[in-house]
């Protein structure tokens, strides 16, 4: 299944938070987020929409960072995407394929929460 049609199967909000990550539009993906959101990447959070805009510009579409949705999935309210990661950031003890998964909290057709975690797999 391709990216567009696993997308296709998201919250109208959460598609165009992927399509404007991927298109380094930072005005873009702002409009995605609610006036108070909370976004934790790599074990950083950043609340706000201040602090989040610094964030994308720098981090999102600065190091030109895109998605290539690999899995969605709907899980009590929360919308899980697994995306492969790449772009110009430092990749730096990084795997040749970075898996990355979003969880998305969308409340009133904005995101209020955003954590992306790089899992890894459970030994059992």
């Amino acid at each position: 299944m391709s990216t567009t049609d696993l997308t296709s199967h998201l919250p109208a909000v959460v598609a165009a938070y992927i399509a404007a990550v991927n298109d380094f539009d930072t005005d873009a993906l702002m409009a995605t987020f609610s006036s108070d959101a909370l976004v934790n990447d790599a074990h950083r959070e950043f609340r706000g929409l201040a602090s989040i805009r610094a964030w994308a510009e720098r981090e999102i579409a600065g190091d030109k960072v895109t998605m290539d949705v690999t899995e969605v999935f709907a899980h009590h309210g929360q919308t899980i995407v697994r995306a492969r990661y790449d772009g110009e950031y430092d990749k730096t003890n990084l795997p040749d394929e970075l898996i990355l998964t979003s969880y998305i909290t969308v409340q009133e057709g904005r995101i209020t929460t955003l954590i992306i975690v790089r899992n890894t797999p459970a030994l059992y």
